[in-house]
């Protein structure tokens, strides 16, 4: 008897500890390569990918779009900083609203639980262990496992955030972080094919734009392919078709309109 406690006993630590670790550890080393788990949960990775991306997108067809209709370079930089201005505030505010009521709402469901567990303890624990049986734990090591989370209410708390919810009450975003993420990188973005503008104007702007915005655009996507790992050409062909598609079409709508 005392073995099969001391075995039970001993699989349920092992459970608990393999199940947090990987559930909440955020730098955790492998063992097949020397590499950590990213915190990208804050929202700031997203909102700065897109913003990048969407600098770059925007930007290039809208300053490509005004140049179609050749107004000349000052109309052009007028337009192509106005765009980076407006975009940028744009992206921001977006990215601090859709994360703020993303967060609060996720926040008023981890309140909801807490609840739960502080007037309800039994019931959560019966909560726990089918969630644990489920899982294909044996019926007495579940209720066992549910018995023992149930004692640290902050644990117990993240165990069923994690499994009803599937989110970490630490971890539900950080509207600041994400605004100001897509800000500066939006802003990096759109600067980008603005560059050749802002000097004086010769005949080759144009095609400085279009060099720029695909040598950019081919980075992003690589960038992304290897922090995603799903590889960098793929992400860099896909990037650059989507930035040429839009400032081919806007430029080919600047120089309808500018012709008529």
């Amino acid at each position: 008897m005392t073995t099969r406690k001391l075995s039970c006993s001993t699989l349920g630590v092992a459970y608990l500890l393999t199940d947090v670790a990987h559930s909440y550890t955020r730098d955790m080393d492998h063992t097949d390569k020397d590499e950590h788990h990213r915190q990208i949960t804050d929202g700031w990775f997203r909102a700065g990918i897109f913003g990048i991306s969407d600098g770059l997108v925007t930007n290039a067809s809208f300053i490509l779009g005004f140049a179609g209709a050749n107004p000349g370079a000052n109309v052009v930089r007028l337009a192509g900083l106005s765009a980076l201005v407006a975009g940028a505030f744009s992206m921001a505010s977006g990215e601090f609203l859709s994360v703020q009521a993303q967060k609060e709402l996720l926040d008023y469901e981890v309140e909801v639980e807490r609840r739960a567990i502080a007037e309800h303890p039994e019931l959560e624990r019966q909560e726990l262990a089918a969630l644990f049986r489920a899982r294909g734990i044996e019926e007495d090591l579940a209720e066992r496992l549910a018995t023992d989370l149930m004692r640290d209410p902050d644990l117990a708390l993240r165990t069923h955030a994690r499994e009803e919810l599937g989110v970490d009450p630490s971890a539900t975003g950080n509207p600041l972080s994400a605004a100001s993420s897509s800000f500066v990188c939006f802003s990096i973005g759109a600067f980008i094919p603005l560059i050749p503008w802002l000097f004086p104007a010769h005949s080759s702007q144009v095609w400085w734009s279009v060099g720029l915005a695909g040598v950019s655009s081919a980075l992003v996507g690589a960038g992304i392919g290897w922090f995603s790992r799903r590889g960098m050409v793929r992400w860099a062909v896909r990037q650059l078709f989507f930035t040429a598609l839009a400032a081919g079409v806007t430029f080919g709508v600047g120089r309808l309109v500018g012709a008529h």
